[in-house]
């Protein structure tokens, strides 16, 4: 039921994402300068949601405060039909980014207690249907962009938010999940005291840089500095996708523990390390050669992103404790969505200023995040242990009892 509903909403979210700049400056006629104005602020302040989101799903279990969420986001989502200014843009997109970061924290706790039994199996197989839904979305909007008239893009809005309404009618079937029992004396804001946690945060966030060299680098690169094929830029795409589908699974499903995370997190960086090179080649390459080169690259960085996102998955939930996995999912929610809000800026700047040398700059700079995966994972695996033998060296269930519910340990 999580995967449908993880998928259904993809394909939602793949109908709208791909048109909604087109829908704001074409049908709407709203400046292209206050449509990024307004998705900027609105991104920014939904920042703010995800770590609270994150503890009422602790406390008040993540299916019910997930199912909230996706209402508000239908809710949200229908009203953009009616948009006319900036200022009502930017408030329903505000009130759609809050809700938004509210359930990817509460999603990530619901994953934990879903797969239980195989958890990177379970993870893995989620991220392919998530990424085939996107695909798939994406392809529908085809039809609307290319119809270009408000009712084709109404239908794209309309869909996305009947995808956030079916996406909590399939999580209704699921067990209604009973909050874990915290530690005593346990602060609140337990995962902003979580120094190892924290410091991965930063890691990952930073490591997230790599998502847009395929959806915003690359094809800027290939059109503005190569001699390839200009198909090869939809090309860029489409192999992604079609990599992640396929692979993700087979290469995801055998990185299960903190450890397992560590050593991917450095793979990760290593392939990144290798791609970037390659794609900076193409600038040097007759016509023929670069198009091979930048299908070459392609499938080197998407096999990194495969491990990259498998590391994230053992990590970040690995390191996290069961009773606050909701807490620790919107703070590494907050460190993502950060490192993807500079991620233009810096990658512009930086990679297209400096050309050659740029992309060099980044696969060393991938490499060395990914270098300290395995250190992060030794601290926070140590840091861990260490807390738990001292709540069980204080709890009156030390001698044998059970202090926490066990994750079967839920009714419907």
């Amino acid at each position: 039921m999580l995967i449908l509903a993880s998928f259904v909403n993809r394909v939602g979210n793949g109908l709208f994402n791909t048109a909604a700049a087109l829908y704001f400056t074409l049908v709407v006629d709203l400046p292209a300068v206050q449509v990024g104005a307004a998705l900027t602020v609105a991104g920014l302040i939904g920042l703010l949601a995800g770590i609270p989101g994150g503890h009422l799903a602790d406390r008040r279990g993540p299916r019910t405060i997930m199912m909230l969420a996706l209402a508000v986001q239908a809710v949200a989502m229908s009203a953009l039909v009616l948009v006319d200014s900036w200022a009502a843009l930017t408030v329903i997109a505000t009130v759609d980014q809050l809700a938004a970061a509210a359930a990817g924290a509460a999603w990530g706790a619901l994953v934990v207690r879903v797969g239980t039994d195989r958890p990177a199996l379970f993870r893995a197989k989620l991220r392919t249907y998530v990424n085939l839904g996107v695909v798939l979305g994406t392809v529908g909007a085809g039809f609307a962009v290319t119809a270009n008239t408000r009712t084709a893009y109404s239908v794209l809005i309309l869909g996305n938010a009947a995808s956030f309404a079916l996406c909590a009618l399939f999580l209704f079937l699921l067990p209604n999940y009973r909050a874990l029992a915290s530690p005593p004396q346990q602060r609140r804001w337990i995962a902003l005291t979580d120094r190892p946690f924290v410091a991965f945060t930063a890691l990952y966030g930073a490591m997230g840089l790599q998502y847009p060299v395929v959806s915003l680098l690359l094809p800027i690169w290939i059109s503005s500095h190569t001699d390839a094929p200009r198909w090869t830029v939809a090309a860029v795409s489409a192999i992604n996708a079609g990599v992640c589908v396929l692979l993700q699974t087979r290469i995801g499903s055998r990185i299960e523990t903190p450890r397992d995370g560590g050593r991917a997190f450095r793979t990760a960086g290593l392939l990144f390390l290798l791609s970037c090179p390659m794609m900076a080649l193409t600038a040097h390459t007759p016509v023929w050669a670069a198009a091979g080169l930048v299908v070459a690259a392609i499938f080197v960085h998407s096999l990194g992103e495969i491990w990259e996102s498998s590391a994230g998955f053992a990590l970040g939930f690995g390191l996290a404790p069961d009773h606050a996995q909701g807490q620790y999912q919107g703070l590494l929610g907050l460190g993502f969505s950060a490192g993807q809000a500079l991620a233009p800026a810096i990658l512009t700047t930086v990679v297209l200023g400096l050309g050659t040398a740029g992309w060099l700059l980044l696969g060393a700079f991938f490499a060395a995040l990914g270098a300290v995966g395995p250190s992060i994972e030794r601290w926070g695996t140590r840091t861990r242990s260490r807390q738990e033998a001292e709540v069980a060296g204080s709890s009156p269930a030390a001698g044998g009892g059970r202090l926490y519910p066990a994750s079967g340990d839920d009714s419907r």
